[in-house]
């Protein structure tokens, strides 16, 4: 079935949008997709690329997302969205070859293809090559006036917004050692425009941990016998991670447990995250064995050019000119001995970070802070200062003036569901709520069999369950015993 296109924003200097969110990826465009159906929701989505682009330097054609179809844009919010995953393959012809498939996963050149599908479908309420370059707050109008270039024309323009939503993403991370490096090396991001240059050196080192880098190693290690380079593997980790995507584990990507997490002291959350890395930095298990399996038929053949060093970080890197090669420092961290190693080609698989826009300059003074100079994100995904206005008679416009709202900025406070695609719809939804007042889409409170801090209930003795009470999720409301919308409103 072929769902409505969303109508046009509305323009004019003088247009007030409800809100303007900076940033169209995975999560904004979601956030998009969800708005389109509310009339009463004004909302202008802006981006600096040409267009949707998600991750296209490692859009590899056989790599999957590592999370299921159903966290699209929109499924776990609205199943019944004309901007769902399952829309997407029914209106391209593919959804019974999806079927036949059989697997849970979508290969994620298919997802960013998915993705520019609803983007399209938006209309002018998302528009790509509009750079921002500054917001400021008018105090005495109470509204963001966020200003924007077009990238194709110069043209300068300026929107006025009762609020803002903050989707800028998490650029490419380079370790201080690697950071402005001549030479060709790469960051994973850019791997596949890098890849036939890579390809035509003697030796090839990935550095990095997680699925890009095991990815890319994969990628290579499938080309060796073709182009003749040596391949090598680093990663400071003391061994390659698979991804934990048990049942239970996975439960813990829900709404109790964002409110268990963020409810922490901040030492706390940090030695959290930083041992939770496995849970949403890890190795698909199918690629691991993919990998050893590959390693162990070319080695019917004789010793492989190929090292994979564990435990192994790099504390140094210069790039020799005359050789054309890169020169690690590195060090065993098991056995604390440093060596040398060197490279005629270098990916760096290292990740991404967050890190606050320049453009936000002008209103810092209007954001929340932590004391480690991060910001501090409140359950319900505001970084603001601005006072809510909370009575039940409020209408539209009197809901979250003022606010700003932040997509995947939050690790630090809500844990690793931060970057999840399946707490998308989630997050959207309690942001919608906040903006709106009421729930155009019902926010789950509770879905878990565990629960992740002292109980709530009253048992007679410690690890014993209070008489009548059931095994399993619990009803919307329960579990902390004060409803979300009200914990939201006293922050």
């Amino acid at each position: 079935m072929t769902g409505p296109t969303a109508p046009a924003a509305s323009g004019g200097k003088d247009h007030v949008h409800d809100f303007v969110a900076v940033g169209v990826g995975p999560f904004n465009l979601g956030l998009a997709c969800l708005t389109a159906p509310i009339p009463d929701l004004d909302g202008l989505f802006l981006d600096e690329k040409p267009e949707f682009d998600w991750h296209s330097g490692m859009l590899l054609e056989d790599a999957e997302l590592q999370t299921p179809f159903m966290s699209d844009l929109v499924t776990l919010a609205d199943p019944t969205s004309p901007f769902s995953f399952l829309n997407y393959l029914k209106e391209s012809g593919r959804l019974y070859p999806f079927y036949i498939r059989e697997r849970f996963y979508p290969l994620r050149a298919e997802y960013d293809d998915y993705c520019r599908w609803a983007a399209r479908r938006l209309g002018d309420s998302v528009r790509f090559g509009r750079r921002v370059e500054t917001v400021e707050y008018d105090e005495r109008e109470r509204l963001y006036l966020v200003h924007c270039t077009d990238t194709t024309t110069g043209d300068r323009h300026v929107h006025r917004a009762r609020r803002l939503v903050l989707g800028t993403g998490t650029p490419p991370h380079v370790p201080e050692p690697c950071r402005d490096l001549p030479g060709d090396a790469v960051h994973s991001s850019d791997y596949l425009s890098a890849r036939e240059g890579l390809r035509g050196k003697g030796s090839v080192t990935v550095v990095g941990s997680g699925q890009s880098a095991a990815e890319i190693f994969h990628d290579l290690l499938q080309g060796m016998d073709a182009h003749g380079y040596a391949l090598n593997w680093i990663t400071r980790s003391p061994r390659f991670f698979p991804l934990e995507y048990t049942k239970l584990t996975l439960e813990m990507t829900s709404p109790e447990y964002a409110d268990h997490f963020h409810g922490l002291p901040a030492r706390t959350r940090d030695r959290l995250v930083s041992s939770q890395k496995g849970l949403y930095k890890g190795i698909d298990a199918d690629l691991i064995n993919a990998i050893y399996d590959l390693l162990y038929t070319r080695s019917r053949g004789g010793p492989l050019p190929v090292r994979m060093m564990t435990s192994t970080e790099v504390t140094g890197a210069r790039y020799d000119a005359t050789r054309g090669a890169y020169v690690l420092e590195l060090r065993n961290t098991d056995q604390d001995r440093g060596f040398t190693f060197a490279t005629d080609g270098l990916v760096l698989a290292t990740g991404y970070r967050y890190r606050l826009p320049r453009f936000l300059a002008p209103i810092t003074d209007r954001l929340r802070w932590d004391d480690s100079g991060r910001l501090a994100v409140r359950r319900d995904y505001r970084v603001d200062r601005a006072e809510e206005e909370t009575s039940a008679g409020a209408d539209q416009e009197g809901f979250a003036l003022g606010a700003v709202f932040v997509q995947n900025a939050e690790l630090h406070t809500h844990g690793f569901v931060a970057p999840d695609l399946g707490m998308g719809a989630y997050r959207n939804s309690c942001i919608l709520r906040a903006m709106l007042g009421r729930e155009p889409y019902a926010v789950e409170r509770s879905i878990a069999f565990q629960e992740f801090g002292v109980p709530a209930v009253n048992a007679p003795e410690a690890g014993m369950s209070a008489p009548g009470v059931p095994v399993g999720p619990r009803p919307p409301g329960a579990g902390t015993g004060v409803d979300e919308t009200s914990k939201a409103a006293k922050r």
